[in-house]
């Protein structure tokens, strides 16, 4: 058995990519999309179909770029609902990251979108940065049968919010975090004390001793040992070459985590606007990292609005 066979036993596996090919390689169960890996895949030529019906719908209804996006998003992901018998991520604009109303607006037009092709909510998981504003929108779309991804998730304030908000899911980054402390000055890591990993575990003890329904998915790993360390999590969300690398690593793994075996569990948290603040403002790498991932996903939309304005004008 190799390492991706037996991580399968333990947790449900995510591909972290828009690569089509990679996903019917690996086969995971579930599938997530950001603007950077719909902004990579889109000029890949296996897809020039996907994104020649966006650019003609986009011609011939005048769109405004922004709408050939959202398109874009939603051919991918119904060609994703194809391969995967599990759950799609698209993502709200990260440009909406701090406007709930908006946020809410935008996914009820994804997922009416997806309906109108014939591919039932409850295949698509609606991803949102967890902001505060993030939060409240996962809570009035959670009551409306809307299942969300809460992404860019950092810190224990953000995951107690989207637990309260009752989200389906939250994406906790390992990688990034890592990545802070490196950057930083912090010592060498191994998979056991990699801050990332210990982050994730923080919240899967948190959630699993509260009761907490939602969906903890690790994601952004640098390295296999981070998701060797997080074996028994809920869901794992893997980049194509790692898990690749699991594919080719032999022997079984040990579970890390399990709700049984759960020890340690941070006290319960009261949290409301102020508190959510207020802990994300006295923990600097979580406010440093969120505020970042938001501008770089923000950064490679407005990148793949461009390509399609770009496009839209050649078509004219």
């Amino acid at each position: 058995m190799n390492k991706l066979d037996s991580l399968r036993e333990m947790s449900v596996v995510v591909a972290d990519t828009g690569d089509m090919g990679s996903i019917e390689a690996f086969k995971p169960t579930d599938s997530t999309t950001n603007p950077t890996l719909i902004l990579k895949a889109s000029q890949m030529p296996a897809y020039k179909d996907l994104v020649e019906e966006a650019i003609a719908w986009g011609r011939k209804a005048g769109a405004k770029p922004g709408e050939v996006t959202d398109r874009l998003a939603v051919n991918f992901g119904a060609a994703l609902t194809k391969i995967v018998p599990g759950r799609v991520s698209t993502e709200v604009d990260a440009d909406l990251s701090f406007d709930t109303e908006a946020s809410i607006a935008k996914a009820r037009s994804l997922i009416a979108a997806y309906e109108a092709r014939g591919v039932d909510r409850k295949h698509i998981l609606i991803k949102l940065a967890s902001t505060w504003e993030g939060a409240q929108a996962a809570a009035v779309l959670q009551r409306e049968g809307i299942d969300c991804n809460m992404t860019l998730i950092f810190s224990l304030a953000q995951a107690v919010a989207c637990a309260d908000a009752k989200a389906f899911l939250i994406s906790p980054f390992v990688g990034r975090i890592l990545d802070w402390h490196v950057k930083n000055g912090g010592g060498t890591y191994t998979p056991e004390t990699d801050p990332g990993v210990l982050s994730v575990r923080k919240i899967y003890a948190y959630y699993k001793s509260y009761g907490v329904k939602t969906v903890v998915m690790g994601a952004s790993f640098r390295n296999t040992g981070e998701i060797e360390a997080l074996a028994g999590c809920d869901r794992l969300t893997i980049s194509p070459h790692l898990l690749e690398q699991l594919s080719q690593e032999e022997g079984p793994l040990e579970r890390k985590l399990s709700p049984a075996a759960v020890k340690d569990a941070p006290a319960k948290i009261d949290i409301d606007e102020k508190t959510f603040r207020w802990m994300l403002n006295e923990d600097p790498m979580a406010t440093e990292k969120l505020a970042e991932g938001i501008r770089t996903f923000a950064h490679d939309l407005v990148s793949l609005r461009k390509v399609v304005d770009t496009r839209l004008a050649a078509a004219a």
